[in-house]
């Protein structure tokens, strides 16, 4: 199988990375440099010593410029070190808010595309790994630039040093090449189990009730875990693709490295070499052989680059454009014209032809699976049609400004999302000029009011603190909704948790007249259905009839719809 990393050597993500903490890499390049110099000054420095105090000369000046070069060597070590963990970091953290961004803007297809688990790791491992790219690409460079430098050094101590070298450098490059090629593709399958493991366990999480009163728990597990030997012989695969490189490279270095120094002891004994330009012949035939550590910085730059191609998938699902046709007055006229609407191979909605008059109250209805919250995400574009277009007052929704749309929209779920610190911030969520009035007028309307002031602090309350069921976060949903406001208002099944009593009184309120907001409504209870203006029936992709819920009452299908508990 061939993947991202496999064929493209160096992501676009990844050169923006590095032109986001571009100083700071130029910088990390010029240490690399100045540390590689520094490294490969070292030898001769040593062997000139070697060769005055052999000889009886005075020394102390190369002695002094030698520990001069260790302190510079380890100095430039620190700052290197320090410099590269900063690259890291601030390459990870604006990865993660790019992704993050992104995931946001793309908003329901994200999960439904990736899954919220494997999003979850793409945005905490992945994102890590691929921060490592610029200072894994500048180290890479000065790990180049010894084997180059140490090559040019042997040639200016002797050519034919550097000549021995040179006849086995081929070997050594075959090595590395197969070795990055083999490693991207192990790394790049490992991250990729690892992120089906992911997923699985966020399912798992999130059903968690489910699975301890089903007393599953231990198939959930194996579940979970299945992937497990994959993901071990992917691992197992790296490893041995790094050893067998590191062993194959130290089958070849001490070769050269032989040959070098034999070749300089040769020399030696024609008097054609010092015994100091012997010793750094010796270490320069260590630096221009040293694939140990071009080896290692390869395996990062391929994790990195592994990494960097799980973000770029995210990154490359086209986010929705917005227009800038600005929103007319208007009553929240919502018209549905031959909407058609796939999940993968699946028709779910197929030509949908619908209209709600502004400041009616329609009802979706349908058996499981017939495309109702579709239906509700598609009126708010939470998600776009495949074919045919949605309008707001005679506007496309694309063609609206995204604030504008957000702003005439409003929505309230099944299982609401309860987001902010305080119980008064989730309910104000979205709102420009929140007020304490507003909020408390939403929360009174969605029947929500009396609970809330019974928690501890009351609307100060931190959502993580207060106790709710699924009745009374449905309510606080609802309050969210209603203090959004805006021309349409989409109920996503957002009734279903409520006792019946509670369902009528919001209802009421919902429905009362003299409101000027367009609302439909996902109803799975006749009772629900039966307030409404009109009732849209969904059957097999379409819409098989609109009218009252009284004149639809009459067909034992639409009847056949709320079960036996439906009411007329």
């Amino acid at each position: 199988m061939t993947t991202r990393a496999d064929t493209a050597p160096t992501p676009p993500l990844t050169n923006a990375a590095v032109q986001h903490s571009a100083g700071r890499c130029l910088a990390l390049c010029l240490l690399s440099t100045a540390s590689t110099a520094v490294v490969l000054l070292l030898p001769a420095a040593l062997g000139r010593t070697l060769d005055l105090l052999l000889a009886h000369a005075p020394a102390t000046r190369w002695v002094l410029y030698c520990a001069g070069l260790v302190l510079l060597a380890a100095l430039l070590d620190a700052c290197e070190t320090v410099l590269s963990g900063t690259v890291d970091a601030r390459t990870t953290a604006w990865l993660r808010r790019r992704l993050a961004g992104h995931v946001l803007a793309l908003g329901p297809r994200a999960g439904a595309r990736f899954g919220p688990g494997d999003l979850v790791a793409r945005l905490v491992g992945n994102a890590a790994q691929a921060g490592t790219a610029p200072a894994a690409r500048a180290a890479l460079l000065a790990a180049l630039a010894g084997p180059v430098g140490g090559v040019v050094a042997l040639g200016l101590v002797d050519w034919r040093l550097a000549a021995v070298f040179l006849a086995g450098a081929p070997v050594l490059t075959l090595l590395l090449r197969a070795f990055a090629r083999d490693t991207t593709r192990c790394v790049a399958d490992y991250q990729r189990v690892q992120g089906r493991i992911a997923t699985s366990l966020a399912e798992a999480v999130a059903g968690s009730r489910t699975v301890r009163a089903a007393g599953t728990a231990d198939r959930e597990t194996a579940r979970i875990l299945r992937p497990l030997p994959e993901l071990s012989r992917a691992g197992h695969r790296m490893w041995r693709v790094q050893g067998r490189a590191a062993g194959q490279a130290s089958a070849v270095a001490p070769l050269l490295q032989l040959g070098i120094v034999a070749v300089a002891g040769v020399l030696l004994t024609r008097h054609r070499l010092t015994v100091g330009e012997v010793l750094a012949a010796s270490r320069y035939a260590v630096l221009a052989t040293g694939v140990g550590v071009l080896v290692g910085q390869f395996a990062s730059l391929a994790r990195a680059r592994a990494a960097t191609a799980r973000l770029a998938d995210v990154l490359e699902q086209p986010a929705p454009a917005y227009g800038n046709h600005q929103l007319p007055s208007g009553p929240g006229r919502l018209e549905l014209r031959g909407v058609t609407a796939r999940r993968g191979d699946h028709t779910v909605l197929d030509g949908i032809d619908l209209t709600v008059p502004g400041g009616t109250t329609l009802a979706v209805v349908g058996r499981s699976g017939t495309g109702k919250s579709l239906l509700a995400a598609l009126a708010g574009r939470l998600a776009d049609p495949d074919a045919g277009e949605i309008l707001l007052d005679g506007v496309p929704l694309p063609s609206l400004p995204h604030d504008q749309l957000r702003r005439a929209v409003g929505y309230a779920f099944e299982r609401p999302a309860l987001l902010g610190t305080t119980i008064e911030d989730t309910i104000a969520l979205g709102l420009r000029s929140p007020s304490p009035a507003r909020v408390r007028e939403a929360a009174r309307k969605a029947r929500a009011d009396d609970f809330v002031r019974r928690l501890p602090h009351g609307y100060a309350t931190p959502c993580a603190d207060a106790p709710h069921s699924g009745g009374e976060s449905q309510r606080l949903g609802l309050a969210r909704a209603f203090a959004h406001g805006g021309r349409l208002l989409v109920l996503d099944d957002a009734l279903s948790s409520l006792d019946t009593v509670t369902e009528a009184r919001i209802a009421d309120a919902l429905l009362a007249d003299g409101s000027a907001t367009t609302r439909l409504i996902v109803a799975h209870r006749a009772t629900t259905a039966a307030r409404a203006d009109a009732v849209a029936w969904l059957d097999g992709g379409k819409v098989r009839a609109v009218g009252t819920h009284a004149r639809l009452w009459r067909d034992a299908g639409y009847r056949a719809v709320f079960g036996d508990g439906g009411a007329g």
